[in-house]
């Protein structure tokens, strides 16, 4: 077990990564990162017009930066050898003739680096930063955290053309006019892009039954938005009250992978028990809050 934790230590790092995969497929990996990093969206206002050469006007060049993080975690957990062969290939693979087929320590090791996938998946959303915490979601402020700091702070807002609020919870009698609402209030320069909607599976369920029920046939988000809004629902969205509206790009998911800093160990430390060891940086972020790149939507409950 020591041995495959060296042999294969980037492929065991990088496990809890490719187990997010159901979420991160509408994201942007960013690896190589570790602690903070800045990125920014560049904007400016300067104009062709009618040739005269004595006309000059400054460019008002605007950069909006903005801070991806990724926090430094850890895992220990104690394991004993034998119940995870048995656990895996039943009771009788630790003896006799079994044992020529039980899984190799690769094998058991990246179940356990996989299984923390889960987590990670999980705090996606939610997760709230907290140093002195034991679980994955005091490791990093998650998408909806860092909405709702960003509200609380001002820079999503109504007025800023970023935000809006339901005025009433979503039901399967206005789940379609909510679709609508929600694209129809979008910028133009956002709506021309090819956007995802990350939602919970219960607002599609009830735009689904909503749409067949009032209209049958195609749905609404494939021909009224021509192709450019899609749904994604995601189970890890179940209990978040925000909705976003942005492109695949600009939902960003940090890590490092690169350096040597993260590691894998197996340890023992008492008698049939093994402990493995882990650490990793992971973190996410909104590269920008433009209004021609992202909306939130915040239910009402």
């Amino acid at each position: 077990f020591q041995e495959a934790a060296i042999k294969y230590r980037k492929e065991l790092l990088y496990l809890p990564i490719i187990g997010c995969n159901d979420t991160l497929q509408y994201m942007t990996a960013r690896p190589g990162i570790r602690y903070k990093e800045r990125v920014g969206n560049i904007t400016g206002d300067a104009q062709f017009a009618p040739y005269n050469p004595a006309r000059s006007k400054d460019f008002d060049l605007h950069l909006s930066f903005r801070e991806i993080e990724t926090y430094f975690g850890s895992v220990v957990a104690k394991f004993e050898p034998n119940s995870a062969i048995s656990t895996l290939l039943g009771t009788g693979a630790t003896k006799g003739d079994g044992q020529m087929s039980t899984p190799t320590a690769k094998h058991v090791l990246s179940l356990i680096a996989k299984s923390l996938s889960e987590h990670l998946n999980d705090a996606i959303w939610n997760g709230v930063r907290n140093a002195s915490g034991d679980t994955t979601k005091d490791l990093f402020n998650g998408f909806d955290t860092i909405t709702q700091n960003e509200i609380t702070a001002g820079a999503i807002s109504a007025e800023n053309g970023n935000y809006m609020k339901l005025p009433e919870a979503i039901t399967t009698s206005n789940a379609v006019d909510v679709a609508k609402e929600i694209l129809f209030s979008l910028d133009p320069r956002l709506r021309s892009q090819d956007l995802y909607l990350y939602c919970s599976q219960d607002f599609v369920d009830k735009y689904n039954e909503a749409y067949q029920l009032t209209h049958g046939g195609l749905q609404y988000n494939t021909q009224g938005s021509n192709g450019k809004l899609k749904f994604v629902p995601l189970y890890n969205k179940a209990d978040s009250k925000f909705m976003h509206v942005t492109t695949k790009s600009n939902m960003l998911v940090g890590f490092d992978q690169m350096g040597d800093i993260e590691n894998v160990m197996v340890k023992e430390y008492e008698p049939f028990i093994l402990t493995y060891i882990a650490t990793m940086f992971f973190g996410v972020q909104f590269e920008c809050i433009d209004k021609r790149r992202f909306k939130t939507i915040e239910l009402t409950v």
